[in-house]
């Protein structure tokens, strides 16, 4: 006989629907990137164009990526009820013709208003490594991550109108060079992503289905809010701190 007896852990209890919400929105509380202080600098009329235009032009890769994110999960997905919501968010970035331009081109209006030329915001040739290699971890994490897990991760949108409000308000008293129609990608975004976080929350909340999942969802939400805090990290070290790295983009003067 055996004389080793293998004893197994007790499998941990679900949270239930409201204990799991509310551990997805108390990452955002302590980790969101409204926290950040670069974007206290922004939203507060701190920053010069030149900042401004850096923060703009770094901030278009993950514009880009986003659609490119939404479209590597929707290839994993096989319920076609569930491609059909889940789809409207490439439409929401990348328009829908004839008459809806979508974000990433609302997004190029500032850049264009900033002074940045066109072909050089969408190369991404001027943007921080580090805001390229942020942006390409989080098109991996959805590739790679269970389906809902990789869902989760877009759970920043819970947080994103209070960030955006604030945004639209600092930067239009803050700066003269920013207008209503410059920052009409924010006031979009202020009906677009509780739409986007409703139907995700519902999904993840339906869909994690042991104490391992809501767990892995939760760590989701850290993960990506990790990716927004670490474009910021290279922002404020950039063109705060001075620590501009060959080859990124230099605000004239």
């Amino acid at each position: 006989m055996n004389e080793f007896v293998r004893t197994l852990e007790p499998a941990r209890p679900l949270w239930t629907p409201e204990e799991f919400e509310a551990e997805l929105r108390a990452v955002g509380s302590e980790r969101y990137h409204d926290l950040h202080p670069f974007h206290k600098l922004l939203h507060g009329g701190k920053l010069s164009k030149g900042q401004v235009a850096a923060w703009a032009l770094n901030r278009y890769c993950y514009q880009e990526a986003i659609p490119r994110k939404d479209a590597a999960f929707m290839s994993r997905v096989h319920d076609r009820e569930l491609r059909r919501e889940w789809i409207h968010r490439i439409h929401d970035h990348d328009g829908q013709l004839p008459d809806e331009e979508g974000g990433i081109e609302r997004w190029l209006v500032l850049t264009d208003c900033l002074g940045l030329e066109r072909g050089y915001v969408t190369s991404m040739a001027g943007a921080l490594p580090a805001t390229r290699f942020a942006v390409e971890a989080y098109v991996r994490f959805v590739v790679e991550q269970p389906l809902v897990v990789a869902a989760a991760s877009s759970l920043t949108e819970l947080f994103a109108p209070s960030i955006h409000r604030e945004r639209i308000a600092g930067m239009l008293a803050g700066y003269p060079f920013v207008n209503d129609h410059v920052m009409a990608y924010f006031k979009r975004r202020l009906s677009q992503a509780p739409r986007d976080a409703t139907f995700a929350l519902s999904f993840v909340k339906s869909h994690a289905t042991t104490r391992e999942l809501q767990e892995a969802c939760v760590d989701a939400v850290r993960f990506k809010c990790n990716v927004l805090w670490a474009q910021l990290d290279a922002l404020h070290l950039a063109y705060v701190g001075g620590m501009i790295p060959p080859g990124a983009y230099r605000p004239e003067g």
